[in-house]
């Protein structure tokens, strides 16, 4: 397959920056291991559904490792700019140094040795330069170093560049595979929920989410969510996509605005998973959220995800915690990112913005306790 072709090399790729001394190394050699494994199992797989679990663990992986390289990258570029300032705030010094090796290096050495004031002005000079001479060295050392790493860094950020790019290019030849392989599967379970004209009457006429989420509660159901104790698992779950929060439940946005969710920041592209088994209740667009997945994790509890760009699935689908339910949106600039977004050190990259909401009953809950990377220990 092209995609696992293109996955291999870039798992081939992620540990070559690792050889750098830079604390995103080690981020970069574990994502790079995980991916070799998803790929492999990528290879193996047999049916849709084995495809699909084994292409969200390459998308992960590709993404741990895409945040380790960018973060070696930023890195770089900020020493870099730190060893120029250094070079500039001692320029003349440096060049007073440097004229004064030069000279040294021209002269005569019995010159050196002698002084117009005779035996003794000489010993003094002699001693004066041998105190000198140790300095001078000491500062030369320092310069040599500063100049060897400039340009270890300099070749970091190029290796690095190239490596993601290549990387962008293997991952979005997987998130098409991976929209394929969802499409092409056909042995999930599933199980009957809502009648379809009452869902569509409960689309048109909601006007907030609030009241979408409450009326679609309302909504009988024959058998209800997966087992398990979801309840149990506060604290545990892994948050859907990776990436930064940006506000907590009822914090203000720009405008003013408080909801009962958290907004969290992701890369463009970013794969969004389940944190845990449950039933599609509602996948589509809805108002001004764009693209919307509501799941049932257990009985009397709802997960909204709203903001995505593409959802996967159909309602009544039964998913195991880790299923790919979407995909952020904004992938085609990341690529115009790569090639120069990192490049002045400012790190400035557009983001995509993914809302989760938690309800229990009609009534939404603060999620950020349920997840390991919110909640407030």
């Amino acid at each position: 397959m092209r995609a696992a072709a293109l996955l291999l090399a870039l798992a081939l790729a992620l540990g070559q920056p690792a050889r750098a001394a830079d604390p995103a190394a080690p981020e970069a050699q574990a994502a790079a291991a995980e991916l070799r494994e998803a790929v492999a199992a990528l290879s193996a797989a047999e049916g849709s559904r084995e495809r699909v679990s084994a292409l969200t663990r390459t998308i992960r992986a590709y993404e741990r490792g895409f945040g380790a390289l960018r973060d070696a990258l930023r890195r770089a570029t900020a020493r870099e700019a730190e060893i120029e300032a250094s070079f500039a705030a001692r320029r003349e010094r440096i060049g007073a140094l440097l004229g004064a090796m030069a000279m040294m290096e021209r002269g005569a050495e019995p010159l050196l040795l002698l002084h117009p004031d005779g035996p003794i002005g000489t010993a003094r000079s002699g001693m004066i330069l041998a105190s000198v001479t140790p300095a001078l060295q000491a500062e030369a050392e320092t310069l040599r170093a500063e100049l060897d790493e400039l340009r270890r860094v300099r070749e970091l950020q190029a290796e690095v560049a190239e490596t993601l790019q290549r990387g962008l290019d293997a991952a979005q030849a997987a998130r098409t595979a991976l929209a394929q392989a969802i499409q092409d599967r056909t042995d999930l379970p599933r199980r009957f929920l809502d009648d379809p004209e009452e869902l569509k009457a409960l689309v048109a006429s909601a006007d907030s989410l609030d009241s979408f989420a409450a009326g679609l509660f309302r909504m009988e159901t024959d058998i209800g969510a997966p087992m398990g104790d979801f309840a149990g698992a506060k604290g545990t779950l892994p948050l859907p996509v990776q990436g930064t929060l940006l506000r907590r439940a009822g914090e203000a946005d720009a405008a003013g605005i408080r909801r009962p969710g958290l907004l969290i920041a992701t890369r463009p592209g970013a794969l969004v998973t389940l944190p845990w088994p449950a039933t599609v209740r509602y996948r589509g667009p809805l108002l001004d959220y764009g693209n919307v997945m509501i799941a049932e994790p257990a009985s009397g509890y709802l997960l909204v995800l709203a903001g995505l760009a593409s959802v996967f699935g159909e309602t009544g689908d039964v998913l195991d915690a880790g299923a790919p339910v979407g995909l952020m949106g904004g992938i085609a600039p990341e690529g115009a990112i790569l090639a120069g977004g990192d490049k002045d050190g400012g790190g400035a990259e557009r983001t995509e913005t993914l809302y989760i909401e938690l309800r229990q009953g009609k009534e939404p809950v603060d999620p950020a306790p349920w997840f390991t990377e919110t909640r407030e220990d």
